[in-house]
């Protein structure tokens, strides 16, 4: 799966970062995708649990 973040929908709330930080990073007060395609769990995770919906799959 390939993952990007829309930054104008980012909180900064660091769930994605904490629940998989081999692909998303904070890069300031955003979230950012260090690793864009990944096919662990984590990453899936981080996906479902965005409160803000702002990771996106491909």
């Amino acid at each position: 799966m390939k993952y990007t973040i829309n930054e104008a929908q980012c909180l900064g709330c660091k769930r994605c970062v904490k629940t998989c930080p081999d692909v998303f990073q904070m890069d300031g007060e955003k979230a950012k995708v260090v690793k864009a395609e990944s096919n662990s769990e984590k990453a899936q995770m981080a996906f479902e649990d965005c409160p803000a919906g702002a990771i996106r799959q491909a």
